[in-house]
């Protein structure tokens, strides 16, 4: 028998719409997160490196490119505050949660708010968390009853969702129960439960003043978040923050770790988010710049790789272009 006739794959790829029917997968702009960055102390909107379209806001600014991002068919977003104090213990998480009042105040219930729980912009060094008398670790408790605090304001703010990425043991369900003894218990939490020690953070460090800084024996964030090399830290990891009552999963970065993804969501049976974080974001967007790359049809075949391995969820700097590059793939 030919096999030629016999067996024709090419026919479900002869046009357009053919393809389209037959998409196993698809990319909408519903399913996306738009990060902000509002910054205390700064006069107007300053440009990250590498992030084509996205600010450091400040607090008058951050509504209005709220308004825009709407208008592009945005309403899902993560906030990142960045307050002018920092400190090293007792630690404020005012700045932020007014910021969250005001948002909710000019767009009330039409968008949904996460806000990224950690404590690195507000720290002078720069880490994570609260720092051991020594300053040669992170103390895990002490910086845990910080993150519960800051979660609760956030919610008492109005966040729909706190989203912790310090990678302590414990904080999702010390935040859980913060939340559930202020009768908040219906906030969502979206943990960054496989967040690993990775190169490609460089541009957000910057725009959240997030590096490791100062002259400390701590140099770098890799004893407290996931090695490169160890994906059943992931699982375990994640399987804690379950247990320990997070609603939503997230594996960060995106593209190194598709295979974590892949496996994680068919492990664990919760509804998963991929963050495709400042260096990959980056990367694509300097490529195009030097005529080496279609950006816009590259950053959607990265999200629907993200999809095809198991995320529902996409944190992207690129929800605010997104409507705009799928209609272009059309």
């Amino acid at each position: 028998m030919d096999q030629t006739t016999s067996i024709n794959l090419r026919r479900l790829r002869q046009s357009r719409a053919v393809r389209e029917l037959v998409q196993e997968y698809r990319v909408s702009v519903e399913q996306m997160i738009q990060p902000l960055f509002v910054v205390e102390g700064i006069t107007s909107q300053q440009m990250i490196p590498g992030l084509t379209g996205t600010f450091r806001d400040t607090p008058e600014t951050v509504l209005k490119t709220i308004e825009k991002d709407i208008e592009a068919g945005v309403r899902k977003f993560i906030l990142f505050g960045v307050p002018v104090e920092k400190g090293e213990n007792q630690l404020s998480p005012a700045f932020t949660s007014y910021q969250i009042e005001e948002i909710r105040k000019q767009f009330g219930n039409d968008i949904f708010i996460a806000v990224d729980v950690c404590l690195c912009s507000s720290t002078t060094h720069g880490q994570c968390g609260v720092l051991s008398p020594e300053k040669d670790h992170v103390d895990n408790s002490a910086t845990v009853q910080e993150l519960a605090n800051f979660a609760l304001s956030y919610a008492q703010a109005g966040a729909d969702c706190l989203a912790p990425s310090d990678m302590m043991d414990g904080r999702v369900a010390a935040i859980r129960k913060v939340l559930k003894d202020s009768q908040l218990n219906h906030k969502l939490i979206m943990s960054y439960s496989a967040k690993f020690h990775s190169r490609f953070y460089g541009p957000f460090r910057l725009a959240a003043d997030s590096a490791p800084k100062g002259d400390l024996k701590l140099k770098d964030r890799a004893t407290y978040q996931i090695d490169s090399a160890s994906p059943k830290d992931a699982y375990l990891s994640s399987l804690r923050d379950l247990e320990e009552g997070a609603d939503i999963l997230m594996v960060k970065p995106g593209l190194p770790y598709l295979d974590v993804l892949s496996r994680l969501s068919s492990q664990i049976q919760k509804p998963w988010a991929v963050y495709q974080v400042s260096g990959e974001y980056a990367a694509i967007e300097l490529l195009a710049q030097q005529g080496l790359m279609n950006g816009p049809a590259a950053h959607v075949e990265v999200w629907t790789a993200f999809i095809r391995a198991g995320a529902s969820i996409i944190i992207t700097y690129g929800a605010r272009f997104a409507r705009n590059y799928l209609r272009s793939m059309e």
